[in-house]
């Protein structure tokens, strides 16, 4: 079984998407051992050593930072933490998500600046190995101080309390840890703090979500493509000089890929009725290609900060400080996930409208896209459902970022609420996964309606594959089950 060894090295995309979708499993390389417990040696001196005030490791929390805590009760003080913090609600984190955060929360502890145990970053591994992922909920951060509640949750499990899913099953962590023969940990001073502060709830669903994105931007130009021959476009538009003139990468990208999906085909290349095309067929590589380039800078910001370490107070043993700052602070993440939001809700926002011209009746194609139309209604209502989801991710992207909230008794006085934002993206992200599959179901009907005619060989064959999962409609029949089949398609 293979092994990735976490080090203060560089974490990359496609080494976490090999993780996630394999059976990997993660140890800790002798650099970031190393690191761990010279910084928990250095921490443990100074507190015998040193009698000041240390924020979170000899006092309170937030507002309380000036009560000072005996010696006696620091570790009291970081159990109460966890619990007191654990006040998630809403719906359950998809688990997922859930080991994404282990991984990312284990990459930040090893590079030796939290102050933690080795034992407790090994039981967060132990957890991703052996998939005992804690129950978390999606609300309850602010994006401040961290994902303060989200890794209250995540955390729990570790001290035997709260839930985990274990084996398919919602079970009681002290249960699931007494069938693994593990002990509850002890935590000791500053390594509550080091749990709960961080981001790694707002890195792990922007990861995921950009992992997806990065997949759903390719999708739509190869679906987009489709609705292109299906509607008898021109291409023109996609002249490499065109893009020249106005060179945006992803712009650029766009539309070199569509012409490549294009080459070979019939129908592209034959004698066109029409002058221009709408801007939903003509305009394909400025929308696309302006999501792209936001999706890219959505993927600099993460990668920066999940090779980051976001808890506090931050160590610094070798130069002999422990500062108390703002690392946790959501702010790049939360504007970062309201952009991709916008940016993936626009690539859904133009497919809508694509479908809608394919089921219009022009260019020679049948009303709603069926041979009897009155007697059957084809695809009318398939329209209707990518509208609506089009308009919820309208909804969904006002700004999450733009919002504040006072908390911790005017403390904490300014919150990035990046938090509420990755929720808000995730959701935009899984409804373009529909907006695309009803258009790729659009499409591809249209697309028989060419018949004899051909489109290019890449296309004929990604729709012989699509109609391995979904059949042509001859007469209405249900298709929400079509939509749930396109969905999976276009994900595989």
């Amino acid at each position: 079984m293979k092994t990735h060894s976490i080090s203060p090295a560089l974490i990359d995309f496609e080494t976490i998407k090999r993780l996630i979708y394999s059976d990997a499993k993660l140890s800790l390389s002798k650099d970031a051992i190393t690191r761990i417990k010279k910084c928990r040696s250095y921490l443990d001196k100074k507190l015998k050593e040193n009698k000041e005030p240390i924020y979170g490791i000899n006092t309170g929390f937030g507002a309380m930072q000036n009560i000072s805590i005996p010696a006696q009760d620091m570790e009291k003080l970081q159990r109460n933490m966890v619990l007191s913090h654990a006040c998630g609600t809403g719906e359950e984190v998809p688990l997922e998500i859930v080991k994404l955060m282990l991984l990312l929360k284990v990459q930040g502890l090893s590079y030796g600046n939290s102050g933690v145990q080795l034992q407790t970053v090994e039981r967060l591994i132990d957890f991703y190995n052996h998939d005992v992922l804690p129950v978390i909920y999606q609300q309850g951060s602010l994006g401040a101080s961290g994902d303060l509640a989200p890794l209250a949750h995540l955390s729990l499990p570790l001290i035997g309390e709260g839930e985990v899913y274990y084996g398919g099953q919602k079970q009681l962590a002290k249960n699931v840890l007494k069938k693994l023969g593990w002990k509850p940990l002890h935590l000791q001073a500053k390594e509550g703090l080091a749990l709960l502060n961080g981001t790694q709830f707002m890195s792990a669903y922007g990861v995921h979500i950009l992992m997806q994105a990065m997949h759903l931007a390719s999708m739509a130009d190869f679906i987009s493509a489709v609705s292109l021959d299906a509607f008898d476009c021109r291409i023109e538009p996609f002249d490499e000089l065109i893009h020249k003139v106005r060179a945006h990468e992803g712009q650029k990208d766009v539309a070199e890929n569509i012409r490549s999906i294009l080459k070979g085909s019939g129908l592209i290349k034959r004698k066109k009725e029409y002058v221009q095309d709408p801007y939903s067929f003509r305009c394909i590589p400025q929308v696309h290609g302006t999501s792209r380039d936001a999706i890219s800078y959505a993927v600099n910001v993460f990668l920066t900060e999940i090779n980051s370490v976001t808890d506090n107070p931050t160590i610094f043993p070798d130069e002999d400080k422990i500062i108390s700052a703002g690392n946790f602070h959501g702010q790049p993440l939360a504007l970062a996930l309201d952009f991709l939001a916008i940016a993936l809700a626009e690539l859904g926002s133009i497919s809508e409208r694509r479908t809608f011209q394919l089921i219009s009746g022009q260019r020679g194609l049948p009303s709603f896209l069926v041979a009897n139309p009155g007697l059957n209604s084809g695809f009318m209502i398939p329209q209707y459902t990518a509208a609506s989801v089009v308009s919820q991710n309208k909804q969904l992207c006002a700004p999450a970022s733009v919002d504040s909230i006072v908390s911790s008794n005017g403390q904490e006085d300014h919150v990035s609420m990046g938090a509420n934002a990755a929720t808000k993206a995730y959701n935009v992200a899984e409804n373009l996964q529909t907006i695309l599959a009803i258009e790729l179901m659009t499409a591809a009907q249209a697309l028989e309606f060419r018949h004899p005619e051909k489109s290019s060989p890449l296309i004929e064959q990604f729709i012989k594959s699509y109609r391995e999962k979904v059949s042509f409609v001859k007469n209405d029949r249900i298709l929400y089950t079509d939509i749930a089949a396109a969905r999976e398609f276009i994900n595989k």
